[in-house]
C-alpha cells in the first residue's frame, strides 16, 4: 500500500492505496454517467478522489476505501486519483483511521523531471489546502 503522500502523476494504473473519504461534492452528470469528487485523506497527505458511475452513490464521508491499480493524472487540468478503467475501488470499513489535510497533493504542479521526462516532480505548492472543498474547522 502507498502512502498518499508517495503518490505522483503517471498515466499508468499501478497505485495501491488506503483512505478514508473526508467530504464529497455534488454528483453530476459527464455525458450520460455520473461523476463526483471527493476529498479523501490518510495519515499522510490528502488528494482529489474522483468518482465515476455507482461509486457516487456507494462511497461517503466517513467510509474507508482501498484502492488497487489506480492512477493519479490530470483530468481536465485537475490532478486527481481515480480508479480508472483497471483500478477497483472497495469500501473497507468506517471512521477508524488517521488522517492529515495537509498537504494536498492535488493542490502541487507537477513538472516532468529534467533528467527523465517519463517522471514528474513536485516544483511548487498552488495551495495547502483543497482549492475544491474548504478546510475543516
Amino acid at each position: 500500500m502507498q502512502s498518499l503522500r508517495d503518490i505522483v502523476p503517471a498515466a499508468l494504473n499501478n497505485i495501491n492505496t488506503k483512505f478514508i473519504v473526508l467530504d464529497k461534492g455534488r454528483i453530476a452528470m459527464e455525458g450520460q454517467q455520473k461523476m463526483c469528487l471527493a476529498l479523501v485523506a490518510d495519515e499522510t497527505a490528502a488528494v482529489h478522489f474522483q468518482m465515476w458511475g455507482d461509486e457516487c452513490d456507494t462511497f461517503e464521508p466517513g467510509d474507508l476505501i482501498r484502492l488497487e491499480n489506480c492512477i493519479f493524472s490530470y483530468n481536465r487540468n485537475n490532478l486527481l486519483l481515480r480508479a480508472g478503467k483497471r483500478g477497483k475501488a472497495e469500501k473497507v470499513g468506517e471512521f477508524t483511521i488517521t488522517y492529515v489535510e495537509t498537504p494536498n497533493m492535488s493542490e502541487i504542479r507537477w513538472v516532468p523531471d529534467p533528467s527523465n521526462s517519463k517522471i514528474y516532480v513536485p516544483e511548487a505548492v498552488i495551495s495547502l489546502f483543497s482549492r475544491v472543498f474548504p478546510p475543516m474547522n
